[in-house]
């Protein structure tokens, strides 16, 4: 008989991260200890802060206890952190995660909540400012990539002029940082680029300040690590097209055509296969190194659909002989975290309950994108390639942003290989990361 905990693993494991869980299993105990939760009008105010500090320095102390455990990149054996959470991925830097901490909780007041225990996207974005922390204080930054849709711009949307993220993008460049912009979209012409692009070429090309080398130091990297483009403000496009020969690395210039074609071939079969078997209004794109299914008529595919798809085309060339010989990457559009709009319900009236109960909001969660793809190579690859074509950028000084960051089903996974990485939830919160880290920047110097 299956047990409780093989089905929620077969189910979720994909949609978890295990070392944000295991964080938050420890703060769930000093949750439960201190927070004592009674309603304000049933406590004496002044103890509110008393236990908002116990709660804090409790916080605090488990921070401090991961930190000191986790390992870094080339340590020899195992440390404490990788025998507790397996899965776990080396660091390229020191986290700074009671300072971090710290720093989250005066921004989102985590220790003083009485009836909510510390989440999924707290830890999330502790972790971020343990990372920034680490870069600035024992490393530097020389590089900064970025994944496109629900980063840069909503998704399927293009980024504007009128972006609060382009004059940051632009601060970026005049501290003398390389920029990349490592997208799934794969298009072979600059044109297509563009218009995704158009307001930060366009502001990037006008702004008098930038110097040419400053401007040179922003490159497109399409289709995950297929198609590189550098800013040429002669182009009419403002991009113009790398040779491949140019930019690819080690293992990169034996990828053969053969290979490429056959995993893509099988790839289609898969998705076809879905397409049938879920019964699902697509249409299927092949490209030269990618194949794919969005949906007909700007019609919409569930969450369900779309996972379901995405780990059965990753699962199928896996296991075939040439998932072993070349990288790829399988992914839906669909990021977890969700655009959130408000629906009105009325609970039901017991009879003891007054008439006319007043209505409760409730988050019903809107899917962002609606598409499955299958790539040729993957995002470690596309930030490795703008590390060399930049003169070799260690992945220690480099910091790649996305909002997709899961086991499966997700394009920016793999770019944790490569660099040091902030996982973000929207544009807005990407504004928030980097003015965050211009003010570490600041207080070091």
């Amino acid at each position: 008989m299956t047990t409780r905990y093989r089905v929620e693993y077969a189910l979720k494991s994909h949609r978890r991260d295990q070392l944000i869980e295991w964080i938050k299993g420890l703060l769930a105990v000093p949750f439960v200890l201190h927070s004592q939760p009674t309603t304000i009008q049933q406590e004496d105010t002044s103890k509110l802060a008393d236990v908002a500090l116990d709660t804090h320095q409790r916080y605090a102390e488990i921070f401090a206890d991961v930190e000191v455990d986790h390992e870094l990149r080339g340590a020899a054996g195992k440390s404490k952190l990788r025998l507790l959470v397996p899965s776990v991925g080396t660091f390229f830097t020191r986290l700074y995660l009671k300072d971090a901490f710290n720093y989250q909780d005066q921004q989102r007041f985590i220790s003083r909540r009485r009836f909510v225990a510390p989440s999924f996207n707290d830890v999330r974005l502790i972790l971020n400012s343990a990372q920034l922390l680490g870069l600035v204080h024992t490393k530097g930054l020389d590089l900064v990539t970025f994944d496109g849709d629900v980063t840069l711009y909503d998704d399927g949307a293009n980024l504007n002029a009128d972006s609060p993220i382009i004059p940051r993008v632009l601060r970026l460049l005049r501290q003398g940082i390389k920029v990349g912009i490592v997208t799934a979209a794969g298009y072979t012409e600059a044109a297509k680029y563009y218009e995704r692009l158009q307001g930060l070429l366009d502001v990037l090309h006008d702004t008098p300040d930038l110097t040419d080398e400053q401007r040179s130091a922003l490159i497109v990297m399409g289709g995950e690590s297929n198609y590189l483009f550098h800013y040429d403000p002669s182009s009419p496009h403002r991009l113009s097209y790398v040779p491949r020969e140019k930019w690819v690395i080690g293992e990169m210039a034996t990828w053969k055509e053969g290979d490429v074609t056959e995993l893509l071939d099988i790839a289609e079969s898969s998705l076809r296969a879905c397409v049938a078997n879920l019964n699902l209004p697509v249409s299927v794109l092949r490209k030269d190194r990618a194949v794919g299914v969005f949906p007909k008529d700007k019609g919409r595919l569930s969450r369900e659909q779309l996972e379901e798809t995405v780990l059965v085309v990753q699962n199928t060339v896996e296991r075939s002989p040439v998932g072993s010989r070349l990288p790829f990457c399988a992914f839906n559009g669909c990021s977890p975290f969700f655009a959130s709009h408000y629906l009105r319900y009325y609970p039901p009236r017991r009879k003891y309950e007054p008439p006319n109960q007043p209505c409760m909001l409730i988050s019903v969660s809107q899917p962002g994108g609606n598409d499955v793809f299958v790539d040729i190579g993957d995002k470690s690859w596309g930030v490795r390639a703008c590390q060399q074509y930049f003169g070799g950028i260690d992945p220690a000084r480099t910091l790649h942003v996305g909002d997709q960051f899961l086991s499966a089903g997700a394009n920016d996974f793999k770019a944790r290989l490569a660099s040091t990485t902030a996982w973000i939830a929207s544009p807005a919160e990407t504004v928030q990361l980097l003015d965050e880290l211009d003010r570490v920047q600041k207080d070091l110097a």
